[in-house]
């Protein structure tokens, strides 16, 4: 299998326009990329993609920089989809379980009258995945507008769904996900929030 992963990686580097593919990639044959979409993408050094993982580009308006970067020593998670209209970028070591959604924009559905299908995408926003953070299985990162960013070295909870930026050195869980806990660096823990409004006097 790995053997195999690595010819399907060479053919790719070999007949596919990427912005860049760097060395020591692993791209299983299972993995869904379109060679239209190819020029938009740029994956650096020692990236992995599991099985069945789908690279998308929603717009292929042509542009100056890429449109989806996976950034040095990132793996991805198999059957995880990405798919950018404007901007994904994933940090260095950046670690998604399997079956995550990372999404910049939507489905138009404005008009009732035609198919969702045929009615395009939104404009969207832009998704930034910062260093070191780690999305647990099922996670789904959506941006509908504006610039969503989870700070480095965060771990989004399984199952959860992200809409607005995470500070650096989060936790966060749930559907809207919430913050539970984030590191203090004076005690080198993690520590929790505490949600609970204060006692009115």
């Amino acid at each position: 299998m790995r053997l195999w992963a690595k010819i399907h990686t060479d053919w790719l580097r070999w007949t596919y326009p990427f912005a860049s593919l760097g060395r020591r990639v692993t791209i299983p044959s299972s993995c869904d990329i379109h060679r239209k979409a190819a020029p938009y993408i740029l994956i650096e050094d020692d990236v992995y993609l599991g099985e069945d993982v789908w690279l998308n580009i929603a717009d292929l308006t042509p542009v100056q920089e890429p449109k989806l970067v996976i950034s040095k020593s990132c793996k991805v998670g198999r059957r995880s989809t990405i798919s950018a209209r404007n901007s994904v970028i994933l940090e260095e070591d950046v670690l998604t379980a399997p079956g995550v959604l990372i999404m910049d924009h939507n489905h138009e559905y404005n008009n009732p009258d035609r198919p969702i299908h045929a009615q395009g995408v939104t404009d969207g926003g832009t998704i930034r995945i910062g260093k070191n953070s780690w999305l647990g299985y099922g996670a789904v990162i959506f941006c509908a507008s504006g610039n969503l960013t989870i700070g480095r070295n965060s771990v989004v909870g399984a199952h959860s769904i992200v809409t607005k930026s995470v500070p650096a050195y989060s936790v966060v869980a749930g559907n809207p996900a919430r913050l539970l806990k984030q590191y203090d660096p004076a005690s080198s823990s993690w520590v929790k929030v505490d949600h609970r409004s204060p006692e009115k006097s």
